[in-house]
């Protein structure tokens, strides 16, 4: 792991979780977090599959989804940087309803379900750490339904376009439209005239599944108060601050 942080490609601390973490807690699950590269459109687990891993992604985005019966699905929130995939591990289940698939490729770090359990179990620190990172969560779902009821497709694109913007450190993102239209759960149709209209105003530029953020104002000029309003309940549950010794 020290050698993937000195070739610059992902460190531990660059998950907000992780870094929140007091050093010596950190230093007693480096040794079992496993650096994964992760592709555009990887499925992480499917519906009512025994996890095995938690993901804590550092330059990847995974897509949370709730899948119908008949095959259709919507995104229930988005995890970067910020967080962790598989919270039903320490909240008493191995299994969840919902399917995460990669949206935007990069790396995430995997511990062993086991392993995270026990650590969990053992840890204050850690436990105080995913609790409010869980609230956050559970706050970003509800905003999504909400969102994706009451507020137009392309303020809906632009929340997402920020979010993705917030979790990388270059405004670039590899993705597709027909990701995209799955994750808000509309057609892709809607989703390309959404894009073009952002694109035709100069306020992103999308090539072959490569899409930049060229004006992150110009999106906040569009963009509904959920993102805001989400930016600023995490902020308040999980802040940028040094972690515990």
């Amino acid at each position: 792991m020290r050698s993937s942080c000195l070739q610059s490609l992902s460190c531990p601390t660059q998950n907000r979780i992780l870094a929140a973490l007091p050093k010596s807690e950190l230093e007693h699950l480096s040794g079992h977090l496993e650096l994964d590269l992760l592709p555009v459109g990887r499925i992480i687990y499917e519906p009512g599959e025994q996890l095995k891993h938690a993901y804590f992604p550092t330059t990847s985005i995974a897509s949370m989804h709730y899948v119908t019966a008949s095959g259709p699905s919507s995104e229930t929130a988005s995890v970067g940087s910020e967080g962790m995939v598989g919270i039903s591990l320490f909240l008493g289940g191995d299994t969840t309803p919902s399917s995460a698939m990669v949206q935007t490729a990069g790396y995430a770090y995997r511990l062993e379900s086991g392993l995270l359990r026990r650590a969990f179990a053992r840890s204050r620190p850690l436990q105080d750490v995913m609790l409010r990172y869980t609230l956050t969560l559970i706050g970003q779902i509800s905003r999504n339904a909400g969102c994706n009821r009451h507020h137009s497709l392309k303020q809906q694109l632009c929340r997402s376009l920020l979010q993705g913007f917030d979790r990388s450190n270059s405004g670039q993102f590899m993705t597709t439209q027909s990701l995209i239209a799955g994750m808000l759960g509309v057609s892709r149709e809607g989703i390309t005239l959404a894009a073009q209209q952002l694109q035709d105003v100069g306020f992103i530029r999308y090539r072959r599944s490569h899409l930049t953020v060229l004006n992150k104002s110009g999106l906040e000029s569009c963009v509904c108060e959920c993102y805001a309003s989400g930016k600023r309940e995490f902020d308040r549950l999980l802040p940028r601050s040094a972690p515990a010794q």
